[in-house]
């Protein structure tokens, strides 16, 4: 029984050696041997023979330093420029059951789009309702915010609002709008032309 194991451990460490073998430079760079990893800067490293064993394997050799991919930081650790999309937000239902949705850009223009997303209006936030809005936007921590809340009792011909906002979606109805989330309303021009 002890030889089978030592057999099977030989085996294994072999299969180790040559599935290492065959990582080439497109590898993630986590296994030994295989280079600097995914930034191709660096020539490939030597490889073992597949016959090699366990005990034949040289040691690991050290990776070049690597910034991991991560997460992009949210947009709202920095002001948008201009162009870019400071927030979006869309409000469906009501009475007539439709939907209406606001884009405010970085320098306070603002754009109304329609359940069909055709223009509907637009214009220039007030130098003041901007910088209400900016300050709303940081206050309310959409990283923190529920994704979707809703209320009970139901309000049926009640609005639902969808938040877009620094890499971030939140959505609420009416009746479960956060105190935080009616401050970022409240700066906002009117979601339909009456």
């Amino acid at each position: 029984m002890r030889a089978f194991r030592a057999v099977a451990v030989r085996v294994a460490a072999v299969l180790s050696a040559v599935v290492l073998a065959g990582c080439g430079p497109s590898s993630s760079g986590s296994g030994p041997g295989s280079g600097s990893g995914d930034d191709g800067d660096a020539p490939p490293a030597a490889t073992a023979p597949p016959a090699a064993t366990a005990s034949t394997t040289a040691a690991p050799t050290p990776a070049a330093p690597t910034t991991p991919p991560g997460p992009t930081p949210p947009a709202a650790s920095k002001p948008p420029a201009a162009e870019e999309t400071l927030v979006r937000v869309s409000r469906s239902g009501g009475f007539a059951g439709e939907t209406h949705v606001l884009v405010v850009k970085g320098d306070g223009s603002w754009t109304r789009l329609d359940g069909k997303a055709q223009p509907e209006g637009s214009g220039r936030l007030k130098p003041a309702d901007l910088d209400a809005l900016r300050a709303a936007l940081e206050e309310a921590d959409f990283a923190r915010l529920p994704r979707i809340a809703t209320s009970s009792p139901q309000i049926f011909d009640g609005f639902f609002y969808a938040f877009v906002h620094g890499g971030y979606e939140v959505a609420a109805d009416q009746g479960a709008l956060s105190p935080a989330l009616e401050k970022v309303l409240a700066p906002l021009p009117p979601f339909t032309n009456g």
